[in-house]
């Protein structure tokens, strides 16, 4: 109701601006009744525009509050499904996909509810203006409609358009967001491996994809602005040529109140309309993409509860699943076995037997195909790969749970956690906090584990990632003495301590291929490696399917656990113990203050166009707007004279000579024309310039990110850094460039618009000097909040996105703990937080619009009167166009403002990703004098009192290492956990600037380029990366090897042809390489498993075969028999060559 009187009181105007003019046209110093009613129609038009100016606002604050409301409750939909996502919806969405729902998508809500009632009002309003039209001018109006609903029906097809352009632009974006956080989290892998340049032209590949469907796109908003600007003056043109062409004439004020109704309709016809059309069809595409994220695939896990005995059991009874039904193989086949309280069940087998899958199982991840699962009681689960939220060591341990220092400092004890760091457990871990090892994040995934008290813990082999004593000691100290009581289903390839276990259950290829006690075994002190081996050597011999193997023995549901000698952890919690929220740790980043600086302007439009394109656009814009006020200046010359004659001919009674129509139609069509083609000019090539400037600034933070050191990445969460390439990227290709033609249009309205009323009404200056200054002082009052405001809207962004990023890297630990409120709530903690800086812009917008508005108001009323009383001295034509424009000035100069301030607000954008232009940068690349190819021949490596740190404020990680490493040597380095051993690597490959000097065969490397260097060595590094893809872009990522040589280094890297290292992986078939390996996040983990990634970076160095080859303790994920496999591969390929292992087991 309110938009309705609001567009209501838009109409009125024009027909109240006639009669004022009607009565200057007839002017009559005696007629006190006429005066009396030319004043009631005067103030009849103050209170339409002020009317007009309340409603207005209030509709669009309501409005936007509701897109708001719609924008929050979509997103809290996203994350809630995020965090149920089966692993095979994960293969259909990303974390880039995610992000770029939460960032671009679900903002269209916030702009459709602007404009969505102009679809029905855009309508009415147009049969409405006819009926008026009609009055004034008759049949002649219909030409000047026409041409409306030729645009209109025009529009309507190009903002049909925009939903498939959309689509495809959200794709691509989706793919670019994808591939960028993939080069974030693991900017390690890329830096070491010198992938920097490829990666940097793929994301580059994308982008100009993307861009092509963002150009077309801003080209079609372009012509609806250009229609904006000169729509309504072809309009009048045609109306008027009509009706001259039927010989009549008409009078001053049917002129203006002609131009006065087609200026009303501008705004919705020409503007708001087409938006909506555009907005509305943009929001369909969205709500399509979100619409078919929710409705992907859940996970269907269990919901173990307590039973009335309170009985704890987990039971498999001849259970099968699979992965991927497609490929027709099971990743778990027949597994039938019952763990009970106080049980240890060890699961061990040789890589990618299924052991993670089978945790997997029990916790309702891996749905059944058929068989059953029986969980009872609450589950506590270690990861293969841990997973730290961003937060303090302690909430990490406590998980939500209330702090009880007792129980706490028993569970540091037990999980060696004592002497952890050197700020204890405040310190700040997860997402870029401080660095910890794979030993320590193993030790605090542990810890929270057995801090929640559960009944039912599941261990993925968590030992393997700390070093010899450390593992025996949370072994006695943690899983024999604290879990005494609890059911412990212990993967591990740690066979020293098979021995311990209550039940040990052996697989391969998603079979049991032994069950039983220890003491059921073959014999007193059996060697499990060997049986290992022995099960390998009989899958050998034959492939034939039916081929008798180990696995045919029976499986009894359960097997009598021996009596366990672990005692208990005493002051155990209480099962109904208390939950707290959990205790985040993301910090607002650092952001401007004061205005935005002029150089980021400048960096904007020159990275778009060089100078000589942005001074042909200066002109063309001074071309459009001259020839549209010679236009409005051309066309009060005639009303003038139309005013005469028609005067002439009705006062005197007599036939008089009109003169000829096209003395003033030619040069007035003139105008018309190039009104026309200027404005659609200057809006293409504004476009076209702007989005350019976006594609190079993105190209170039790309290019600065990608050159920054590894320090930067260990600082700035993912979030933080995606919030650039994501949303501030986004409002520069899409909301900026349109601020900006829309501000630079209409500014240059005003400009016309004040110079014709000044020109034709000097006295009009006394009221515009004022107003402009009253306008200066608003809108710099205005900015001065509004720019710290829009800051924080963008820094309050990043910890929504960087919560997203960590979620689902731990969604399947979330999931386990049941932790998945929780989660929901930070979410919409950080989501209140951002919203709270959303409102407060958006409040402060509306109250700017609202008093520039008013004050356009008081000028409109101000000139009205005076109109009125300074009639005796003023022409009809002088005031009917001037009120006319003053009418325009309500709209445009407000409009101007607004768009001045807004475009300056999402400058800040820009100067977010600006900042981004000068960060710190590691050493060169290459340097102009380069080592000889041939380096190095020899392979000698000399430290001479060599100490590294992380950062320059950081503590020394390393301290004056001079060992002397002889050519060809094989080198293993073992230390405790936090030792250093990683940081050597990392000082080696110079991921930091390292004191002292490091010489390879006689050159020092800090003279060399970092990939002159890096090129040269190859790791296997720790935390081993995959990108989402094939088999072949993880080999060799960007088609640098044959077919042959990727299959001959896969082999080398596995025992056999005839093993499947995964559940399905069939050798040689044509349809291998291509085929899609891993989806994102921790189902890498399940489905490929840490030995994998191992095994696939190794194959990696198989192909490049550098000259230096390190080892970052990949026997942490890999069972013994890959770990000698391994070794076997690399000293054939070796023998010449320089070997470092980085390991603590011997």
């Amino acid at each position: 109701m309110t938009f309705f009187f609001q567009e209501g009181t838009r109409i009125v105007q024009p027909v109240l601006l006639g009669k004022i003019i009607s009565y200057l046209e007839y002017y009559d110093p005696s007629d006190s009744a006429a005066f009396r009613e030319a004043l009631a129609y005067a103030a009849g038009l103050s209170a339409c525009v002020l009317t007009w100016a309340f409603l207005h606002h209030l509709y669009f604050y309501h409005i936007q509050r509701v897109g708001m409301r719609l924008r929050v409750a979509v997103c809290h939909m996203i994350y809630r499904k995020a965090l149920r996502l089966s692993n095979l919806a994960m293969r259909e969405a990303s974390t880039g996909q995610i992000v770029n729902l939460l960032s671009n998508d679900v903002n269209r809500f916030d702009q459709v509810t602007m404009f969505l009632h102009f679809l029905w009002v855009g309508p009415l309003q147009t049969v409405v203006v006819t009926a008026l039209l009609w009055m004034e001018v008759g049949i002649s109006c219909l030409a000047g409609m026409a041409v409306l609903i030729l645009l209109l029906l025009l529009q309507s097809c190009i903002g049909k358009s925009f939903s498939s352009r959309r689509s495809k632009t959200a794709a691509y974006t989706d793919d670019r967001i994808r591939s960028v956080s993939e080069v974030i989290t693991g900017i390690r892998t890329v830096k070491m491996y010198t992938w920097e340049k490829s990666f940097a032209d793929l994301i580059a590949r994308l982008r100009r994809k993307e861009i092509s469907k963002i150009l077309t796109s801003s080209y079609l908003r372009g012509l609806n602005l250009a229609s904006f600007f000169a729509l309504s003056k072809i309009m009048i043109f045609v109306t008027f040529f009509a009706n001259a062409l039927l010989g009549n004439v008409i009078t001053a004020s049917q002129v203006f109140v002609v131009v006065t109704l087609f200026e009303a309709l501008r705004l919705t016809g020409t503007l708001h309309l087409p938006m909506a059309v555009e907005k509305v069809s943009e929001a369909v595409v969205s709500i399509q993409r979100v619409k078919n994220f929710l409705l992907l695939e859940e996970t269907s896990q269990h919901n173990p509860q307590l039973p009335s005995d309170g009985e704890t059991i987990v039971q498999l009874q001849d259970f099968t699943a699979f992965w991927d039904k497609a490929s027709g193989i099971p990743t778990l086949q027949g597994l039938s076995f019952t763990v009970r309280p106080g049980e240890l069940l060890a699961v061990v087998g040789p890589v990618g037997a299924g052991k993670s899958s089978l945790l997997s199982a029990v916790l309702g991840e891996l749905p059944q195909s058929q068989g059953e699962v029986t969980v009872r009681g609450r589950i506590a689960y270690v990861p293969q790969q841990p997973w730290l939220f961003p937060g303090t060591v302690r909430s990490n341990i406590l998980f939500g749970k209330k702090y009880e220092k007792d129980r706490y400092e028993k569970v540091l004890k037990a999980c060696a956690l004592e002497e952890l760091l050197e700020a204890g457990d405040q310190t700040v871990v997860g997402d870029r906090g401080t660095p910890l090892s794979a030993g320590q994040k193993a030790r605090i995934s542990l810890a929270r584990a057995v801090y929640q008290d559960a009944d039912i813990y599941l261990l993925d082999d968590p030992l393997s990632a700390v070093d010899a004593g450390v593992s025996r000691h949370l072994f006695e100290q943690c899983i024999r003495q604290a879990l005494h009581e609890k059911i412990t289903i212990l993967v591990t390839h740690q066979l020293q301590y098979l021995k311990d276990a209550s039940q040990i259950l052996i697989l391969k290829d998603g079979k049991i291929m032994k069950k039983g006690t220890f003491a059921e075994f073959p014999k007193p002190g059996v060697d499990f490696e060997d049986i290992l081996l022995k099960t390998n050597e009989e899958a050998e011999p034959s492939r034939v399917p039916d081929s008798p193997t180990l696995r045919g023995q029976p499986s009894e549901s359960s097997v009598q656990p021996q009596e366990s000698p672990r005692p208990s952890l005493e002051d155990a919690a209480p099962e109904d113990q208390d939950t707290e929220t959990i205790q985040v740790t993301l910090s607002l980043e650092s952001r401007s203050e004061g205005k935005v600086d002029f150089k980021a302007y400048k960096d904007y439009f020159t990275a778009g166009a060089h100078w000589n394109i942005i001074i042909l656009l200066i002109l063309v814009n001074i071309a459009a707007q001259v020839s549209y006020v010679l236009q409005d200046w051309w066309l009060s010359s005639w009303a003038n004279e139309q005013s005469t004659l028609y005067a002439t001919a009705h006062g005197k009674g007599k036939e008089i000579l009109v003169p000829d129509p096209g003395w003033y139609f030619t040069p007035y069509s003139v105008l018309t024309a190039g009104t026309v083609l200027f404005g659609i000019s200057r809006s293409l090539l504004m476009f076209y310039i702007l989005v350019n400037s976006s594609q190079t600034l993105h190209k170039q933070m790309l290019e600065s990110v990608l050159r920054a050191p590894v320090l930067f990445f260990d600082r700035h969460p993912t979030g933080r850094i995606l919030n650039r390439f994501s949303k501030d990227t986004g409002h520069m290709d899409d909301l900026l460039p349109q601020i900006i033609q829309d501000f630079v249009q209409t500014f240059l309205l005003v400009m016309g618009v004040v110079g014709i009323m000044v020109v034709v009404i000097p006295w009009t200056a006394i009221l515009l000097i004022p107003l402009g200054i009253i306008f200066f002082v608003l809108r710099r009052y205005f900015l001065e909040t509004s720019r710290d405001v829009k800051r924080l809207e963008c820094a309050t962004r990043s910890p929504v996105f960087s919560h997203l990023a960590s979620s689902l890297q731990g969604r399947w630990t979330i999931r386990a703990f049941k932790a998945q409120q929780r989660f929901q709530e930070l979410f919409d903690t950080h989501q209140d937080l951002h919203s709270e800086a959303w409102f407060l812009f958006l409040t402060t917008s509306r109250w700017f619009a609202l008093c520039l508005d008013a004050v356009c108001a008081i000028f409109v009323i101000v000139v009205a009167f005076a109109s009125l009383f300074l009639a005796e001295t003023l022409n009809v034509g002088q005031v009917g166009l001037v009120l006319s424009l003053a009418l325009t000035f309500t709209v445009m100069v407000p409009r101007c403002v607004r768009q001045s301030a807004e475009a300056e607000t999402m400058m800040i954008s820009v100067e977010r990703v600006t900042e981004y232009l000068d960060l710190e940068k590691e050493a060169p690349w290459e340097y102009k004098h380069r080592p000889p190819p041939s380096w190095p021949q020899q392979g000698d490596i000399d430290f001479s009192n060599v100490s590294f740190r992380y950062s320059s404020d950081g503590p020394l990680v390393l301290k004056d290492l001079i060992p002397l490493i002889d050519l060809r040597k094989k080198v293993g380095i073992v230390g405790r956990t936090g030792a250093g051993k990683s940081s050597l690597v990392s000082a080696l490959f110079r991921l930091s600037r390292p004191k002292g000097e490091i010489w390879i065969d006689g050159i020092w490397t800090a003279t060399i380029g970092l990939h002159d260097l890096r090129k040269k060595m190859t790791v296997v590094p720790q935390e081993p990366v995959l990108f989402i893809g094939t088999m072949r872009k993880n080999l060799d990522p960007f088609n640098e090897h044959t077919d042959e040589e990727l299959w001959n280094a896969l082999e080398e890297c596995h025992p056999s042809r005839d093993s499947s290292e995964v559940c399905g992986w069939i050798w040689r078939p044509h349809n291998f390489l291509p085929v899609i390996l891993v989806p994102e996040g921790m189902s890498a983990v399940i489905l490929y498993t840490l030995t994998l990634h191992s095994s696939t970076c190794e194959a990696f160095i198989l192909l490049n075969r550098d000259s230096y080859f390190i080892f970052s303790d990949v026997k942490h994920c890999t069972s013994h028999i890959s770990f000698k496999f391994v070794s076997l591969s690399t000293l054939k390929f070796w023998k010449r060559k320089v070997r470092r292992a980085v390991n603590y087991q011997i």
